[in-house]
């Protein structure tokens, strides 16, 4: 384009939330590099104010269940969803027992290995290859620190109502409700990186938050989960996403002002203005 060749070797123009103001033609001004400093320190402070929240959250919880104080609101929520009398079935209509199975299978071992693979495929495909790397090395070590915590802890699965899914390993944290934040909620920070359109952005987050809430909820409506598992993973999950945005964060302004190699477009996508 007529604008790509007017701008300095080594420069060119990017798009999306992880632009760097830099314009084609003239090099940055003392008072751009001082707003693109605080934007960018004030960024980085809210998210390691909301990774450390995350992080409190989860290890709070996880002091709590291991001391045994939250058996009874655990117990209590339960019992709640379930109809008295026959506590093998759910409060609700019958199609809402099988919408759950459904929206439960959305956070799924099988179900996020598809999204996770054709996501990393894709990112690559499109040269977007540390967007792809980071979301490949926050899905594993999200998987691991889940492993890791299920041992650690290894709390038994809800024995107060028969489970309406499949369950193979220990209880705490949820590892549907852990992986789910992590996959969805990174994926929708990418996306919505190349969106210029503020509601585009509001629309991806929202509906990346309202999955992962569903799949959570999900987890606890079919009895396969203390409610408390479910809280953990997600503050687990969330804490991960946070940490692999903020990456992203910090590594595209450094592309972006470099310029990037011929054969790898900038890490973030190309915006629509």
């Amino acid at each position: 384009m007529a604008e790509d060749r007017a701008a300095p070797h080594g420069t060119r123009r990017t798009g999306g939330s992880f632009d760097c103001m830099m314009t084609e033609a003239r090099p940055w001004s003392a008072r751009t590099w001082a707003i693109h400093l605080v934007r960018t320190e004030l960024r980085l402070l809210v998210g390691l104010t909301a990774v450390s929240f995350c992080l409190w959250g989860f290890l709070s919880v996880m002091g709590e269940v291991r001391e045994g104080d939250t058996y009874r609101l655990d117990s209590r929520i339960l019992l709640a969803l379930r109809r008295p009398g026959d506590l093998a079935v759910p409060i609700g209509p019958r199609w809402l027992q099988e919408t759950a199975r459904d929206v439960t299978a959305l956070g799924g071992f099988t179900v996020i290995t598809l999204v996770v693979v054709v996501g990393v495929l894709m990112l690559w495909l499109h040269r977007r290859r540390i967007q792809a790397a980071v979301f490949l090395a926050a899905v594993l070590i999200g998987q691991a620190a889940a492993e890791g915590t299920k041992h650690l802890v290894g709390r038994n699965r809800p024995d107060l109502v028969p489970h309406l899914d499949q369950v193979y390993s220990s209880s705490f944290p949820s590892g549907h409700s852990a992986m789910s934040p992590i996959v969805y909620f990174t994926l929708a920070g990418i996306l919505a990186a190349g969106e210029t359109n503020r509601a585009s952005k509001s629309l991806l987050l929202g509906l990346a938050a309202v999955l992962v809430l569903s799949i959570g909820a999900s987890r606890v409506y079919l009895g396969v989960h203390w409610p408390t598992d479910v809280l953990a993973g997600w503050a687990m999950g969330t804490a991960v996403a946070l940490v692999a945005t903020l990456v992203l964060h910090r590594l595209a302004p450094h592309r972006a002002r470099r310029g990037s190699p011929p054969n790898e477009p900038p890490v973030t996508p190309q915006g629509g203005g």
